[in-house]
């Protein structure tokens, strides 16, 4: 097995040469998305006016729900497969950015799912808005050789044009819904109407065309809506809708309590994580109650709960009356990197940093960023740390020993040298240029060390500059999961993909957990 992050440097993909065989994958013409640029952001402003002016996502959602029953689709339906007892399948989320960290992550991908029965995709299939014209470079073209059905749940970015080309791809090429009247003039609801974006009149003329890059038999899965269920082996996979702001609306509540009921082990996937970034979010049903009250009773026997929209992996095994659950945060599928080295020292439902897991590792998500900003301000000789630097400055703001030894291949040249070390031999020091330069890139530390300062800084740069972090050369940070299932266990490791060729012949590990079944 390969050099993980926690192993090496080197298993980082710090200091590695020769980029990855992915580009080859790629369309001759990619273009490249920027979240600076004010034509994607003005695009993508359905979320901002759903906040100020009311959510419509429930309402919208009820009208998908009400077109799939008048066609004679239920849309509660649990899809029976007929997997055997012991089965795999993969879990990839927020992908669709159709650039090199997207493309970066399938060879891997492929390689590592190659025998297994079918994939989830877990929040955002496609950015910047979910537009049916972006299927083709964006889902069908770098998945075309996964030769199992892909199952997919939307996330925000899916549901910026009303969720019309994800139900045209993933649920039986639904039908466009009928335009809704007009509200009240002068009403919140009036100048949400009136701002709100939509797609094209001719969205989606080349869908068809796309559709035969995965149109062999065994690829083909329909999903009876926005979110399902489905029996797989010895287990029951259910998949949530948390639409724009992270919500769900009453009518998907009702149906998720009773697909819970029963003895089955069951794993969720949602578009907002329960656990992320050190905190709780419980994800809240319209009516009362929360999704996560539903994970919690332990009537429902669920065993796992995976969300989507964080770009970044984060394990939170947490304790409910004498059971462990694994809070898993998967988003790192092809998007921009969200950082780690915000997220402060856990401690969280009594999980601590010696529980907890994420990738990337805090050091080098410092390392990338200082990498990435010093570029972009030409600042790189003040900004830009080495690995071994934003480790050893990370390891001191959490009070935590280091993840990786100093010691092996190196990440980015810089004053203690491409091997991790300083020119003494020894741990990289801790002046006060790394101290500066983690402060202002958002760096975490230690809860009761918090000031009044510093959470602000921390939170400008993850709401401000992390989703401006786009970037078209190796390491990229990516990752997938695969769960492996039998009647008594599920196997769940997170595998990397940087886009160096190291980590495309033989995908490093990040984390393992088996999560027992009786």
């Amino acid at each position: 097995m390969s050099d993980s992050s926690r192993d090496t440097a080197e298993g980082a993909g710090w200091g590695t040469a020769e980029r990855g065989v992915y580009q080859r994958l790629m369309p001759s013409k990619v273009e490249k998305l920027s979240w600076l640029n004010p034509k994607t952001l003005w695009a993508a402003r359905n979320g901002v006016l759903a906040s100020w002016f009311g959510d419509p996502t429930g309402r919208t959602r009820g009208r998908w729900v009400a077109q799939r029953a008048a066609g004679g689709i239920d849309v509660g339906t649990v899809v029976r497969r007929d997997d055997p007892d012991a089965f795999s399948f993969m879990v990839i989320g927020d992908t669709g950015e159709g650039d090199d960290p997207q493309y970066a992550v399938v060879p891997g991908f492929l390689k590592v799912g190659q025998d297994t029965r079918f994939a989830v995709v877990a929040s955002d299939v496609i950015y910047p808005v979910g537009s049916a014209d972006d299927y083709g470079t964006k889902f069908f073209r770098p998945y075309q050789d996964y030769r199992a059905p892909i199952y997919a749940i939307p996330g925000n970015h899916d549901w910026y044009e009303d969720l019309g080309a994800f139900m045209r791809v993933f649920c039986g090429d639904a039908p466009p819904l009928e335009p809704e009247p007009a509200p009240r003039p002068l009403t919140r609801a009036w100048l949400r109407h009136l701002l709100w974006h939509r797609p094209r009149a001719n969205d989606g003329q080349r869908l068809d065309e796309a559709r035969q890059l995965r149109s062999a038999p065994e690829q083909q899965a329909v999903q009876p809506g926005p979110y399902w269920a489905v029996d797989a082996g010895p287990v029951r996979i259910i998949g949530i809708d948390t639409g724009l702001l992270g919500t769900v609306d009453a009518e998907q509540g009702a149906w998720l309590r009773e697909v819970s009921q029963g003895p089955r082990p069951k794993i969720l996937i949602t578009g907002s994580p329960l656990y992320v970034d050190g905190e709780h979010h419980p994800c809240a049903i319209e009516g009362g109650g929360t999704v996560d009250d539903i994970v919690r009773d332990p009537d429902h026997h669920y065993v796992a709960a995976i969300g989507g929209d964080i770009h970044n992996y984060q394990r939170y095994p947490v304790q409910v009356d004498g059971r462990t659950i694994q809070y898993v945060v998967s988003g790192g599928g092809g998007a921009f990197m969200h950082a780690t080295h915000t997220i402060p020292r856990v401690s969280v439902a009594n999980v601590t940093e010696k529980d907890f897991r994420c990738y990337p590792l805090r050091g080098d998500s410092l390392a990338f960023y200082s990498t990435l900003y010093g570029r972009r301000l030409r600042l790189r000789r003040f900004f830009t740390l080495t690995e071994a630097e934003a480790t050893a400055v990370i390891a001191q703001r959490l009070g935590i020993p280091p993840t990786r030894t100093p010691g092996g291949p190196g990440g980015p040249d810089g004053p203690d040298g491409p091997d991790g070390l300083d020119k003494t031999g020894g741990p990289a020091r801790v002046t006060l240029r790394t101290r500066l330069v983690a402060s202002l890139l958002g760096a975490g530390g230690r809860p009761d060390r918090t000031s009044r300062f510093r959470l602000p800084v921390r939170k400008i740069y993850t709401q401000l500059f992390s989703p401006s972090s786009a970037t078209y050369s190796p390491p990229f940070f990516k990752c997938f999961l695969r769960l492996d299932v039998t009647p008594e266990a599920v196997r769940l490791r997170c595998y990397a993909a940087t886009g160096n060729r190291a980590q495309e012949i033989d995908p490093p590990v990040e984390d393992e957990v088996t999560i027992p079944l009786t």
